[in-house]
Formats: C-alpha cells, sequence, structure tokens
C-alpha cells in the first residue's frame, strides 16, 4: 500500500534534518549565545584601585567599568566573583567558574600556555619600587638579600626568573601573605624595602603614598587584558575582541583611562612650597568664610582651612572623576543632607563642609578626648563613619586601642585586605587613604597654627618620630606669607 504524500513528506523532512545535523548544519548553541540564553556573564576579578571596589558614589574601577560595560552590549548582568590572589584567578579560570578573568593581568609565557588573552586595552611596564630616603638601586646586582619581596605566582616573579642568569646574585622572596596592594603600603611604611609592582600600580598608590618611587623598569611594556580558558569554542573570545576594537574606535576606552589616570600622569606631591604660595594667593579670599563657618559650627578656622586645602586647593570649581565637587568636595548625597543647592558656589560649600564635619565629630563617642576625637571625624569625613568604626572594632580585636589614633591608623589599611574586610559590616575600604588624609590635614593645620600664632611652634605629635613617613613642621616662612596674617 503507497504511503499517503502528506506522510512521505514528513519523512523526507525528517531525513533531511538528520543529514544537516549530521553535516554539522545544525549545532548546539556557542558560548555567547549559551550567555545571552542564561542572561548573565561571569566574571573573575579582585578588588583594589587598578581593578574593582566600592567607593563613595558606587562601584568603581577600571576593570568594573569595562566588563560592566561589555556585559551592557551582550544584553545581560554582570555576575563578578572576586578573589585574593592571581594564582586563584587562573584556578578557577581554568575550572571554568568565570567566562574570564578581568583583574590586571599580562600575558606571560606560562600563562599563554593555559589560556589566551585579548589585546591589551593598556601598556604598563614592571618596575622595581622602594622608599623615598632609601638607597635608590641602579640595577638588581645592587640589590641585597632578604631585601626583595614579590608576590607568588606573580608575572613580578616570572620576570625575576627571566634575569636571574644576568643577575647570578638575585635573591627574592616569593609572598602568599600580600598582595601587591599590601606590599606596596609595606614599602611605604617602611616594613619592606624593595618590590616589583606595574606601572599603573605605582602611579595610582603615589597619590596616598607620595614617597613611593620607582628605581628603574625591569620590563619593556606589557600589556594589560582579558583571560579567557582556552578551547575550541572562541565566541566570547571574539566577542570580547570586537568590543574591545569599538571602544578604541569611538573613544571610549580612551575616556575610562583619563578618568582613571590621566590626572595621576601629572602627579606631583604637595610640598611646603606650594602650600605656603596658595596660602598667599589663594586663602584670603576665603579666610573670612572659614572663620564665619568654624564660628558658627564650634570649630577652628584653620583645621577648616585644612580640610579645604585637602580636598580642593582652595579651588572652588574643582571636579573629581567620581563627581564630588567644590572648595570642601561634596558627594551630591551630602551637599543634599547638609542643605547645599550648589557646590561650586564657595560660601555655600564652605558652610556645607563645616556643618559635615561638625556632625562627623559629634558622632565620634563622647568618650573620645581630644584631639584624638578630631583626627577620628576627619578620617569619618573621608571614608564614612561606618568605615571607622570597622577599623575600630578591627584595633581591638588585634590588641591595640579603638580609642587611640596611633592605633587605629594602623589598622584602618587593614579594610583593604580580604581576610579582614570580610569580617565588617561596612566590606571593603581604601583604608590608606584616610590615613594619609589626616596626617596631610595635621600637616596644613599645624603650619596655619604657626602662621597665626607666632609665638611659637606647636607642639609634635605624640605620635610622631624622625623616622616617620610624615615629615616634621617647622619651616622657615617667607615674608609674603607672614605678611598675609
Amino acid at each position: 500500500m503507497l504511503k499517503s504524500p502528506a506522510r512521505m513528506l514528513m519523512a523526507l523532512v525528517a531525513v533531511g534534518l538528520i543529514y544537516l545535523a549530521w553535516a554539522g548544519y545544525i549545532s548546539r548553541p556557542n558560548l555567547l549565545e549559551r550567555i545571552q540564553q542564561s542572561g548573565e556573564l561571569t566574571v573573575i576579578t579582585r578588588v583594589g584601585p587598578a581593578t574593582y571596589y566600592q567607593s563613595q558614589t558606587g562601584l568603581a574601577g577600571l576593570e568594573y567599568e569595562l566588563v560592566n560595560r561589555f556585559a551592557e552590549e551582550l544584553g545581560v548582568e554582570l555576575r563578578l566573583i572576586t578573589v585574593e590572589s592571581r594564582e586563584e584567578i587562573f584556578q578557577n579560570l581554568a575550572s571554568r567558574r568565570a567566562h574570564l578573568a578581568a583583574a590586571g593581568l599580562t600575558a606571560t609565557e606560562t600563562r599563554l600556555e593555559r589560556f589566551q588573552f585579548t589585546e591589551p586595552y593598556m601598556t604598563v611596564h614592571q618596575q622595581l619600587v622602594y622608599r623615598l630616603g632609601e638607597r635608590r638601586p641602579r640595577d638588581l646586582s645592587e640589590i641585597e638579600p632578604g631585601t626583595l619581596k614579590v608576590v607568588a605566582n606573580s608575572s613580578y616573579a616570572d620576570t625575576l626568573r627571566s634575569v636571574s642568569e644576568e643577575f647570578p646574585n638575585l635573591e627574592w622572596e616569593e609572598t602568599q601573605n600580600y598582595n601587591i596592594e599590601e606590599l606596596l603600603y609595606r614599602i611605604w611604611n617602611g616594613e619592606e624595602k624593595y618590590t616589583v609592582a606595574n606601572s599603573n600600580e605605582v602611579i595610582l598608590h603615589q597619590t596616598f603614598y607620595p614617597e613611593l618611587r620607582s628605581a628603574f623598569d625591569l620590563s619593556t611594556g606589557r600589556g594589560l587584558a582579558w583571560a579567557f580558558p582556552r578551547f575550541d569554542d572562541d565566541s566570547l573570545f571574539e566577542e570580547a575582541e570586537q568590543f574591545f576594537h569599538r571602544i578604541r574606535e569611538d573613544g571610549t576606552l580612551a575616556h575610562l583611562l583619563e578618568k582613571y589616570y590621566g590626572h595621576l600622569s601629572r602627579f606631583d606631591y604637595v610640598g611646603t612650597r606650594t602650600y605656603l604660595r596658595d596660602i598667599t594667593e589663594r586663602l584670603p579670599q576665603y579666610r573670612p568664610l572659614f572663620k564665619e563657618a568654624a564660628e558658627q559650627y564650634d570649630l577652628d578656622w584653620r583645621l577648616l582651612a585644612a580640610i579645604g586645602y585637602q580636598e580642593s586647593h582652595w579651588n572652588p570649581r574643582a571636579v573629581s572623576p567620581t563627581g564630588v565637587r567644590g572648595i570642601m568636595m561634596l558627594t551630591l548625597r551630602t551637599a543634599g543632607e547638609v542643605g547645599v543647592t550648589n557646590r561650586l558656589d564657595p560660601e555655600q560649600s564652605i558652610f556645607g563642609g563645616a556643618r559635615y564635619f561638625a556632625h562627623m565629630h559629634e558622632r565620634v563617642p563622647d568618650h573620645i578626648e581630644e584631639p584624638v576625637r578630631t583626627w577620628l571625624a576627619l578620617a569619618a569625613y573621608n571614608v564614612g563613619l561606618g568605615h571607622l568604626e570597622d577599623a575600630r572594632i578591627i584595633t581591638e580585636q588585634r590588641g591595640g586601642d579603638p580609642n587611640s589614633w596611633v592605633d587605629v591608623k594602623e589598622n584602618l589599611p587593614l579594610l583593604a585586605q580580604r581576610e579582614w574586610y570580610t569580617q565588617t559590616r561596612f566590606g571593603y575600604a581604601r583604608g590608606w587613604e584616610p590615613v594619609r588624609y589626616v596626617e596631610n590635614i595635621r600637616a596644613y593645620y599645624e603650619l596655619l597654627v604657626r602662621i597665626t600664632e607666632p609665638g611659637g611652634p606647636p607642639e609634635l605629635p605624640a605620635d610622631y618620630s624622625p623616622n616617620s613617613p610624615r615629615k616634621a613642621p617647622g619651616l622657615r616662612l617667607s615674608p609674603a606669607v607672614e605678611s598675609a596674617f
């Protein structure tokens, strides 16, 4: 019996579909398509100023902004996995826990054996880092044994191994106890002598640790790029390559690099001479406002002026990449809380900053006496009261005095270390920043006290020592400065 035409047609279609599938014309969705179907892109990174962190105005970091834009272009949500070390990054990437790694990575020969990297989005140099005041070595032959420490399983260690034949007496220690941010802090704090870091990491940290210096480059330019597992499906990798091509062409990449690094390329530590010049040229027109605001909120006008200098160098039109602005560099949220409608208006900014600082000062526990009360309030003005309280709790846990600025400032940087910030209520913070912030303001304030009280210089703070990173006050004043007061 002959089959009906309809059945014959269905049979032919079925045979055709089987053939097409066998021939490879019908296949499962590729990786890019599966990610878009799932609605989620998983990226592994690490917390740090060059990668990803929580700022006062929200999530920030160059790597974060790049992957977030990439996810938006794919039409999916971004899921971030953060780890502590570069070794963990590649372990997790190899096990396919993440689709890609975006963590300030360079493509070394060892890494290229297992992973593929996009075209670089930024070129850096590896540099030997030391602290100003220490002897500057001319090359690796002058590094004394036991003085060079680098992050374990890093490209820095790979570089040292590659030059070990040229410098047979070179010795170094690879540590798993510290990441690069922590090592740079220890160099600045005098706890370590030398380390190796990428040039972008050095320049980022010089903003907070001005005495950090690069002795010389260990490598020619190396590119920072995203890393992907190696397997047959390159659909996501190719899309990432196209993404970087697009943002180079439309200027997006240049904008982001300028946002995070442009102002740092002109970095120059604001020394005493610059401060004295600004005292004579800028301060006189704002001094009456500082005095009036300080009187209203029961503050010392010189302290208020020192805060303003640290924030903006008394520039009423100052604007940061994160959106804070004005002489007192208020965030939009803070401005709203203190009744400021125009942050670029000097009077509103100074009175708003005074009100906000007075509020921070009131919220420091009553039993803490001056001047520690003021130093803690300054730290809260910079990093937030919640992060300050986290640091005080850590200080107490480590056997220190949470009511002592000397002890608290030693523990504030721990807010950037995973083992500590994961135990806190308010999480990660760039804890080194309020330390430098407070110390700078104290130096500016003490010099203003000396200028306005000619009877003699102020006493040195209890925590001052000749070997402290902070310089002693008491330089000779120029006639122009003295005449201004």
